[in-house]
Parts: structure tokens; sequence; C-alpha cells
């Protein structure tokens, strides 16, 4: 015989914070290894006295699997849910909804995986590979990545298709110009977040100015005031670390010897280029990201049969299990042996866990909870501007999910922006500011995942490199608190016009 819940009801705000915290204590214990943190004289002996803890000690030093940590802060947060009224049909409506909003991301999480597998199997992504490292060199590579990312991302207006396809090819040249991954995943992130948060092809784009009621192309327009200044400042700053990626000699022979072992098992040809165009071209045109990749798939198969002799079985078989490269050249088999369905299976389940949490946060109440909290201290413009940011970025780490990073602080920040007479695309562009933009740099968000098994890059390892991602929050919030292209309400769209045009 089960309990009874309690009558349903409102939650608190400890009671909204207790999932949050344990959210945040699981997985700081699972992506902090304590083993790899520098060894503080302040720190040593409380370090010492829990490693002698049975239980606690045996897993200190030990990388636990994201999945888990997202699990027990699901339990925490169905316990609190239940403590509020939910009876076990609304928790479950909850998780369920919350991987619902992810269904079309996980599935293009798994083509891109079959993608990454086939396109190197039949070469074009190491014919890619091979004519970024003949072009570029390292002192200009992580400008000219960032560049790159973001005009292919502005054309397509998706920073997924931009990181699974030119991305990968990018990841690649990085490693053979001997260039910090790290640096070269937060340079592409950097590029195409640039185009996914401009293109009025992007889906975000599209959503945060729908949620407010503002013009598509007014919303653009105003977002060039904090985005703009954050793409010049990020080229800057990749031109300054550019400088620091110099060859030795010894390293020029080492990239020749890198070239030549990936020549010597690819066929190259231009008809290669097929498949990225026919992809690219397919998502500029507005065909959906998931027919677009699998067009890509089908023509990158039959290039692969066609010209490097792959059998059918064998390509099947990569489509799962991905490419296994056998040159015999370390580097170069370390660098192509990778993709496949089976490669994106724990980025999904890392999306499922965590969405599972955001969506028992939502259905309970205490997501709308902590928004509101939030709001009561928002007393000035800066401060307004300030919660917006901040209740995107929490979103994005709580509920997982870019798009609820959008639409909650759209629908709670609104009548809050009413009542300063600010005009609704100051919102927006906030919403997109703290949302959009920030996405990736949270290891168990849907974003911050798909970049991880796409580049193959921690997300914690490129965030202090994705310096687009970082600087564009701070410009929203100078303009905050300074007032700068802060445009009021009552002003008309042709003197926002006007404004923005002499500002």
């Amino acid at each position: 015989m089960s309990l009874p819940p309690p009558t349903p009801r409102q939650p608190t705000l400890i009671e909204a914070l207790i999932p949050v915290g344990a959210l945040v204590v699981f997985l700081a214990g699972a992506v902090l290894n304590l083993n790899d943190l520098p060894t503080l004289a302040v720190i040593t002996p409380l370090l010492s006295a829990l490693a002698s803890v049975p239980l606690l000690g045996s897993v200190l030093g030990v990388s636990i699997p994201v999945q888990i940590p997202l699990i027990a802060a699901t339990v925490v947060a169905g316990l609190m849910a239940w403590r509020l009224g939910a009876g076990w049909s609304e928790i479950q409506r909850g998780m369920t909804g919350g991987i619902m909003h992810a269904l079309g991301s996980i599935l293009i999480l798994l083509m891109v995986g079959i993608l990454i597998g086939v396109w190197i199997a039949s070469g074009v992504v190491p014919m890619m590979i091979v004519w970024g490292l003949k072009l570029m060199s390292p002192e200009y590579f992580l400008v000219a990545a960032c560049l790159i990312c973001a005009v292919v991302s502005l054309v397509t207006g998706s920073s997924w298709t931009t990181a699974g396809t030119v991305g990968v090819a990018l990841i690649g040249v990085a490693q053979g110009l001997g260039v910090s991954l790290a640096m070269a995943a937060g340079a592409i992130i950097s590029g195409a977040y640039f185009g996914d948060k401009m293109s009025p092809l992007s889906e975000t784009t599209n959503l945060a100015p729908g949620v407010v009621g503002v013009d598509l192309f007014q919303h653009i327009r105003h977002m060039m005031f904090t985005t703009g200044p954050s793409l010049l400042i990020a080229l800057v700053l990749y031109g300054i670390l550019g400088g620091g990626q110099r060859g030795s000699g010894s390293e020029v022979d080492e990239l020749n010897g890198f070239i030549s072992g990936i020549e010597a098992t690819t066929h190259f040809s231009v008809w290669l280029l097929l498949p990225p165009v026919l992809v690219l071209s397919l998502v500029m045109f507005k065909v959906p990201a998931l027919p677009a990749l699998v067009s890509g798939v089908v023509a990158g198969g039959v290039a692969a049969v066609a010209l490097q002799g792959i059998g059918m079985a064998d390509l099947l078989l990569i489509s799962y299990d991905g490419f296994a490269s056998s040159s015999g050249n370390t580097a170069v088999d370390d660098l192509l042996t990778r993709g496949g369905m089976n490669s994106m299976y724990g980025t999904v389940g890392i999306v499922v866990c965590a969405l599972s949490f955001g969506g028992v946060m939502e259905q309970s109440g205490m997501l709308a909870r902590l928004a509101e909290a939030i709001l009561q201290v928002a007393r000035t413009r800066g401060g307004l501007v300030a919660s917006t940011l901040g209740t995107s970025l929490g979103i994005n780490a709580v509920a997982a999910d870019q798009y609820l990073s959008i639409v909650v602080p759209g629908r709670m920040f609104r009548p809050a922006f009413e009542r300063m007479r600010l005009h609704p695309k100051n919102l927006s562009r906030c919403m997109e500011d703290g949302g959009t933009i920030t996405s990736p740099l949270i290891p168990w968000n849907s974003c911050g995942a798909y970049m991880f098994a796409t580049l193959g890059v921690f997300p914690l390892a490129y965030l202090p490199f994705a310096f687009l991602n970082l600087i564009n929050p701070l410009i929203s919030l100078i303009y905050g608190y300074t007032g700068w292209t802060m445009t009021p309400a009552e002003k008309s769209i042709a003197d926002d016009t006007a404004t923005e045009s002499n500002a």
C-alpha cells in the first residue's frame, strides 16, 4: 500500500533550492577529480580527513560519469515534488515532458555520430583536414577558425551543424598544427554561436522575439550592440593567443608526416566537396536539420563506396561503431578513429538524465519559484538585466535546456520590463545574451554535451577560451547598468531604428 501524497501546494524558496543544492554537490563530485586539484596547505588536512571516511574515500579520486549525479539529483527533486503534493503520475509527466523537449536533439545527435563516421570513411573529413593543414599556420588558426565558423553558422543558422561538419575538420587541423585543442574548440564554439545567435534562420533567434512579441529583424539589429563587440574582442584575443603558437623545424617535419599519413590512406577528389556543400545548402534553404543530415550521410556513403572502395556491409558497421583508422601513424589513427551512432549514446544519456531533472523542477513549480525570487530583487534597470541574464544562465544549468532558458525568463520578466518602461527587444536580447550564448559552456546541458561529443573537448576545458560566449553576457550587463542601447518602451519602431543607427 503506497502512502498518499500530501495536499498540493507551492514550494517555498528553501524547498526549491534543495534539489539545486543537491545537483551542485553531486555534479561537483562527478566533474572534479580531487586528485587532479592543486594541493593547498589549507585544504590538505580536509582532504585527508575526507579520504579516511569509508565509502567516501573510495570515490574522491575517481571521476564519476555525469549521468549518475544527475539521476541522484532527479531523485531528490522527485522526493521534494512528492512532499509538495505531486503524485507519481505528475512527477513522471514532468520527467517525460522534459525528455520530450529533447527528442529532436537526440535524433540529431545520433545522426551526427553517423555522419562523422561516414564522412571520415568517405574521405570528406580527411580531405578538409589536409587542406586546412596546408593553408593555415598556427599563428592565425584561432582567428581563422572563429571566422569560418561564424560565417558558416550565420548562413545555416545552426551552431550544431557547424560544429558537426566544419568544426570536426578544424579540430583535426588544430591537432595536426599542434594548436591547443581547448583553444581550438573555444574558437570554434565562439564563431558557431555568433552565427547561431545572429542568423534569421536560427531557431533560438526566432524563439526569443516570438516569446516577447518583437519583430525578428528588430531583435537581430538590437543584438548587434552586444554580439558585434563581443566577436571583435574575441578575435583580438584569439590573435594574441595565436601569436604564441609557432611551430619549430621538428614540428614542421612532424606535420608533413601527419599529412602524408592521411594522404596515403585516402583517395581525394573534388567530388568529396559534394556532401558538405549539400548539407550546408539544405540547411541554408530552411530544410530541417535532420533530413539535411540524412542527405549528408547518404551522399557521404555514396562517396565512400565509389571513391574509397568500402563495401556496403562495412559502411553500415561504420555508421554504428564509427571509423577505425589503421594507417600505421599513431597521430593519424588517434584523430580519425571516431564517429558512429554508438559514440553518441553517452551524450544521449546525459541529455535524458539532465532534462528529467529539469522537467521535475518545472512541473512541480520549483523552477518558477526560483525565478520569482530573483525577480523580487530586480529593483533597478541594471538589476533587472542582471536578473534576466542570471536566470537564463541558471536555467541552462538547472533545466539543461537552451529553449527553456529563453522561454521561462521571457514569461517571467516581461511584466517587469513593461513596468520599467523598457522596450521588449531589450528583454529578448538579454534572453539570448544569457541563454543561447551560455548553453555550450555547461557540460550537462544538451548543447554542452553535444559539443563535447562532437569536438571531443570537455566543456570545462574549452570554457576559458570561448571568449565570445563569456564576453557577450558581460557587455549586456554593462549596458543594463549604464543604460547604453536600452531603448525605452514609449519610443516607436521608427525612433528605435533611428536611435540604433546613431548609437
